[in-house]
């Protein structure tokens, strides 16, 4: 350390973390670290993206893919501030993340300079660390705080350096730390244990909500659900934590689920949440007993009352249960479950086969489903074709990756070069709206520059099409929702990739097939039913009423009453 400089001692933390890429753009308050960072390119490689926000996607997408740290890096001022979207994607789904911010010179702080932003106040709602260097010899130290930090709390850690300061030598008298992050155990408490023992010995109809916290204890919640006769609910970050099609999985809940999910969650009297903070409590039974498993004790009982709080983790907690429970014999509602879920599943398949023009877009779901690989990494953009994908796509051992809390429109993109960068072996898709494809649509040259062959699938209906679910349902008519697209497939071929235009139901297998075998980056441009609105799979009164009122002001207002297909 003695005798480099602060920005070479920087490099020298990072790459000892385990860290071998940073997303970013460099500038002019930043070029001192990117020189040494160019000389040590053999062992950590700066990916540069033409869109900051796209860099700060990426880190957030590769730390809940890898549960490694996500690196990003840019300049003071407006640099700095396009980071902000993928930082607070990173803070509300808790993925480790490293943000490096240049700023002007010591010596010009707090003079107005140019560029000159209080990064500090700017960064303080979306870090759980946020400091400013203030001296070369403070800096091995505060590293290794923030990486620590981003570790331990499952957050977004923010470095601001002042442009001088890589430049100055680290002296002798620099503190001096370990790069070291110990991973805990942790287990509930007996007594927490016993009483869910208790609760789950009375259940008649127990129902299990797996969210993204079980994701590393597929097997023992298998296990356990077997052991109770409860089906399992998935959340939509838990998505794929067990096979949709497995006899205990009944897919997902809210208006993005399965009706099998609602009607189980309506009849429950036993309810155990694993690894999630479900928002939509609307969703969640009245009155049910409920136990809660969470790593985090502040997520416990946070949006809905728990009976029994188990602060541990999930494995060890699943485990530990299914050894102390008695078997449950009565499995009748476990079995009805069941049988409605096959049901289901048909009614996805019709839907799925029809071969209607403009293309419907559960067609496109199953298409994708025949060319995904069984490891594959799905990067899935929000909007419909989030509905899509959750209530169609049936995973099998592939990993999602999505906006979750956040959910920002552009994620599906800078996920899928995170995820190629995380997993060249393996097969990476990205399925996104052509509204959410737009945002950052520029970084596809970013997948060709650095050789990432992934496959970008555009669902496009030339609209903002939940948007104008979403005012239809309130009553109104739809407005400001049109899209003016240009040819995605065009489009990619301009910028050194493979399109493919998809416009007709027998077009679209085999440009997925051509897609996945390409040694590029590929967008598969599929134009889709504008008409087809993402139903809840139960309609509530309230909902039914707004459509009807939409109805009625269109005919009297539009002359065009138009009516989705059901």
């Amino acid at each position: 350390m003695l005798g480099k400089t602060a920005g070479e001692v920087l490099i020298e933390l990072l790459i000892e973390w385990g860290v071998d890429h940073i997303y970013g753009m460099p500038g002019d308050s930043i070029n001192s670290i990117m020189e040494p960072l160019r000389k040590a390119k053999d062992k950590i490689r700066f990916i540069q993206v033409r869109h900051e926000e796209a860099g700060a996607l990426a880190a957030a997408a590769y730390a809940k893919l890898t549960g490694k740290l996500g690196v990003c890096m840019a300049i003071a001022g407006p640099g700095a501030i396009h980071l902000l979207n993928g930082l607070y994607d990173a803070k509300l789904d808790r993925a480790p993340v490293l943000a490096i911010t240049g700023q002007v010179e010591t010596d010009l702080l707090g003079t107005d300079y140019f560029q000159e932003v209080n990064l500090e106040r700017m960064f303080d709602d979306v870090a759980v660390y946020n400091q400013r260097i203030m001296s070369a010899e403070q800096l091995p130290a505060v590293v290794n705080q923030a990486i620590r930090s981003a570790y331990a709390k499952k957050g977004v850690a923010v470095l601001t350096i002042p442009d001088d300061i890589p430049r100055f030598e680290v002296k002798r008298e620099a503190r001096r730390t370990s790069s070291l992050f110990a991973r805990p155990q942790i287990l509930p408490q007996a007594a927490d244990l016993l009483q869910a023992v208790r609760i789950l010995e009375q259940a008649r109809k127990p129902v299990i909500l797996a969210g993204r916290g079980a994701r590393e204890a597929s097997q023992p919640l298998i296990e356990f659900a077997e052991k109770i006769a409860a089906p399992i609910v998935l959340t939509l970050p838990g998505k794929g934590t067990i096979p949709d099609e497995h006899p205990l999985c009944l897919g997902g809940l809210g208006l993005i689920g399965t009706k099998p999910a609602y009607d189980a969650m309506r009849e429950a009297d036993t309810l155990v949440m694993v690894g999630t903070s479900f928002p939509f409590t609307g969703f969640l039974p009245e009155g049910a007993r409920t136990i809660h498993i969470d790593t985090d004790p502040a997520q416990i009982g946070k949006r809905y009352p728990v009976d029994a709080g188990l602060a541990g983790d999930a494995r060890h907690t699943l485990n530990w249960l299914t050894r102390e429970l008695p078997g449950r014999t009565d499995r009748s509602f476990l079995a009805r479950c069941q049988r409605e879920m096959k049901q289901w599943w048909k009614k996805m398949d019709r839907e799925e086969a029809q071969s209607d023009v403009p293309i419907k877009p559960q067609r496109v779901i199953r298409a994708l489903q025949q060319v995904v690989q069984d490891d594959a990494v799905l990067s899935v953009d929000v909007g419909n074709v989030t509905v899509w994908m959750a209530r169609h796509f049936r995973m099998t051992r592939q990993q999602m990756v999505i906006s979750s809390w956040l959910a920002t429109l552009g994620c599906g993109l800078p996920g899928a070069i995170a995820g190629k960068i995380a997993y060249p072996g393996k097969q990476v898709i990205a399925v996104c709206g052509d509204g959410g494809f737009a945002m950052l649509m520029s970084d596809f040259v970013t997948a060709v520059k650095y050789q990432l062959p992934i496959v970008v699938v555009v669902l496009n209906n030339h609209k903002i099409a939940m948007i104008k679910f979403e005012q239809e349902v309130m009553g109104n008519v739809e407005f400001a929702t049109d899209l003016h697209n240009p040819n995605f497939a065009r489009f990619a071929d301009i910028c050194g990739g493979v399109g493919f235009r998809v416009e007709k139901p027998e077009e679209l297998l085999p440009a997925l097939q051509q897609a996945v075998s390409e040694k590029k980056p590929c967008i598969v441009d599929v134009l889709v039913d504008a008409r087809e609105a993402p139903m809840p799979a139960k309609v509530t009164f309230a909902q039914a009423a707004g459509y009807a009122k939409h109805l009625l002001k269109e005919l009297f207002e539009e002359g065009r009453p138009e009516v989705p297909v059901p």
